[in-house]
């Protein structure tokens, strides 16, 4: 099994807290944004792929009201009754994520469960390296809590349940895409998003690359505003447009480059820079599925070079530690193309590169990193790898 030693720690800690085997044991993987950023609260395209680290969750019913929650990684407990599951909003921030699944699992009334339950739960995505532990947290918590209360949700229902505890739990007004590729992801293969209908469809990569994802040492953090103020400025794009297209502009999907070009001037500058990456973006995504179907995996790698410089000079969602990977990266043949990866503003990089070089390319982008800011970036290869799932 996929992570086996997490697996056993799990497992093994919940025997040590609460005695026995727990009922049921869920997994969720981290995930990847290989094109398409910032795409999915603007109903667009992304690709992206499920890894291979993730979360387990192992839980049984408690035989009261108590729901008790033990985080691994963080070495900390919580606990409250299903009557007072609610926001924590301060303390064990982290419980916000399973908390908030649960809450709406149950419609919003957790009391409903009749049960509480004794869960632990731990995994091996690095925190803050922008590959979504708090998506794996919540599809391993809503798959497993699903099968431990009988609920019948399908999988873009749960997805869109993590998402909704992310917004009122957690505080961060995210997309559909990280939940949704920890559902959807299939080996070997990218999960190509379509935000408008919330459908996902597998493309396959072939066996002959891999990702590697470069984690800076720059802090990764969304809630403090930087991901919000970029949304809103997206949403005022789409209602300029909506005003001077003839044509029905609900999203930035609806708007091509071409009509950013001909009509950007009635935006002030920094909405307008905003607006032009996710509508570039989407381009790009289409591109990009009709060259792996070619399989040209070079073409697909200018794509994501193309779409870094987009993050760098318009969104300005990158940081000099993510520019300094992806210049370094440019450099090394056997790289094909690397971007930042996730919300932005610090986190990891995102390589697609051929898995024969993947010491020597770690070893020059380390090299270049630490020349710049005296320390080293964390480098791991990745290979697409299945979604969540019962264990």
């Amino acid at each position: 099994m996929l992570n086996q030693e997490v697996y056993d720690k799990v497992v093994a800690e919940f025997a040590a807290k609460f005695g026995g085997k727990p009922e049921v044991v869920s997994y969720a993987p981290g995930r990847i944004e290989v094109l398409g950023n910032h795409t999915d609260y603007n109903e667009g395209y992304v690709f992206s792929a499920a890894i291979d680290k993730g979360t387990f969750f192992a839980v049984s019913a408690a035989a009261d009201d108590k729901v008790t929650l033990v985080a691994l990684d963080m070495g900390e407990t919580y606990e409250t009754t299903l009557g007072a599951v609610k926001k924590v909003e301060a303390g064990a921030t982290w419980a916000n994520y399973p908390l908030g699944t649960f809450n709406w699992l149950m419609g919003g009334d957790p009391s409903k469960a009749g049960k509480g339950f004794k869960a632990v739960f731990g995994g091996n995505i690095p925190l803050g390296a922008g590959l979504s532990s708090s998506a794996a947290l919540e599809m391993a918590t809503a798959l497993a809590l699903q099968k431990l209360y009988g609920t019948s949700f399908g999988k873009t229902e749960l997805a869109k349940i993590g998402q909704k505890a992310e917004h009122t739990f957690a505080g961060c007004p995210c997309g559909l895409l990280d939940q949704a590729s920890s559902m959807y992801g299939e080996e070997g293969a990218l999960v190509k998003s379509d935000f408008r209908f919330n459908t996902f469809e597998s493309v396959s990569m072939g066996p002959s690359v891999a990702f590697m994802m470069v984690k800076s040492n720059a802090k990764h953090a969304l809630v403090d505003g930087a991901y919000a103020s970029r949304r809103q400025a997206c949403e005022d794009a789409a209602k300029y447009f909506a005003g001077v297209l003839r044509k029905p502009v609900t999203h930035l999907r609806d708007v091509t480059m071409a009509e950013w070009v001909l009509y950007r001037g009635g935006l002030s500058e920094t909405t307008a820079k905003r607006a032009v990456h996710p509508i570039g973006e989407d381009e790009r995504v289409l591109q990009g599925a009709a060259l792996l179907e070619k399989g040209d995996l070079k073409g697909f790698g200018a794509l994501m070079y193309d779409s870094h410089e987009s993050s760098r000079n318009w969104f300005e969602n990158s940081c000099e530690e993510l520019d300094k990977i992806v210049d370094a990266a440019k450099a090394i043949p056997e790289v094909y193309g690397a971007r930042l990866s996730g919300g932005g503003f610090g986190g990891s990089c995102c390589l697609l590169v051929d898995p024969a070089a993947a010491y020597r390319i770690a070893a020059q982008i380390s090299r270049e990193y630490k020349a710049a800011f005296g320390d080293e970036p964390a480098c791991s290869l990745i290979k697409p790898s299945a979604g969540a799932r019962l264990v």
